[in-house]
């Protein structure tokens, strides 16, 4: 082999090993983050730091926002990352809204608070844009517009209200997300009925549509998708039990909050290989480990508002 050819060999492995490397980087998940009761501060600070906290770790931790990453980016081989991130930014939207809408405002009837509606406009911006305007641009508006609110909160030109009635309706949105989240868990671990226009080339038209495994290039999906809402939830079930501290004593319903906390924290595993395994099987089936913990969470949340909800 001539001097030119190890030359442009050495380069080329050199390139796949750094390359590699980055994709390895990238794919690092962001770790629990604390989450403590401030003195000297008014109630909703801790819950608005805490969703900028969620969803600046996804623009600026390793790797940054990759749900919109294009050729030759490391992130663009990779599906777990992305698919995680996109649970963290349903949960940083589900619990915009819900401040917008309720909890910085005593009654219905009242103004929308800007800056929460400018952080709820800017979170539902496309998350795979990547110009005009990019998703990162676009978050990073939400970022400045939720800092601008909980300023003003610890300003007193602003309000948080920690309600029963608010702490309802923020629970019924957790418990819709989470009630999606469990059935497309339990649905990756089922044979589904594949369309007619989904059947192979060689399926004959008077024929029923068979049953057909869900791909396990999209079992990983479903799954780190799932686990990136419950990792969210986690945080912000913490935030929540900080900020509406008063409301849960008065219910007795401190108990129940925590167990909930436990059930999300949980549902942070990392498998080596997501694997779909039958019961009687001696691969695990991830999909329903997971489901385990998030339908828990779920259920004891639906007994959350039922007891938020009595007089």
């Amino acid at each position: 082999m001539s001097r030119k050819s190890i030359i442009i060999v050495t380069a080329v492995i050199v390139f796949i090993v750094l390359y590699i490397l980055n994709m390895a980087y990238f794919s690092i998940k962001p770790d629990f983050f604390m989450i403590e009761k401030k003195t000297d501060v008014p109630r909703g600070v801790v819950f608005t730091e805490t969703l900028i906290k969620l969803i600046e770790d996804e623009l600026y931790g390793p790797g940054g926002w990759t749900p919109n990453d294009i050729f030759p980016s490391p992130t663009w081989f990779l599906d777990n990352k992305p698919n995680f991130q996109l649970g963290v930014l349903e949960v940083v939207r589900y619990s915009t809204r819900i401040l917008r809408d309720n909890i910085s405002r005593q009654r219905t009837t009242d103004t929308i608070d800007s800056d929460c509606d400018q952080a709820f406009t800017s979170f539902s911006n496309d998350p795979y844009k990547w110009i005009i305007p990019s998703a990162e641009g676009k978050y990073s508006k939400g970022i400045e517009d939720l800092r601008s609110y909980s300023k003003r909160v610890e300003y007193g030109t602003a309000r948080f209200y920690p309600r029963s009635d608010n702490l309802i309706q923020l629970m019924e949105q957790y418990v819709s997300l989470l009630g999606g989240i469990n059935t497309r868990l339990l649905n990756a671990s089922r044979e589904q009925v594949i369309s007619v226009g989904d059947q192979p080339e060689n399926f004959q038209g008077g024929e029923e549509p068979k049953p057909q495994k869900i791909p396990w290039t999209k079992i990983d999906d479903n799954f780190y998708y799932a686990q990136g809402v419950g990792y969210a939830m986690y945080h912000m079930f913490k935030a929540i039990r900080i900020e509406f501290d008063e409301v849960l004593k008065d219910k007795n319903a401190q108990i129940i909050m925590d167990n909930i906390i436990d059930s999300l924290e949980e549902s942070f595993f990392e498998p080596i290989l997501i694997t779909n395994g039958s019961k009687d099987g001696i691969f695990a089936n991830h999909s329903n480990n997971l489901r385990v913990f998030l339908d828990d969470a779920r259920q004891k949340s639906n007994s959350l508002i039922r007891m938020l909800d009595q007089g």
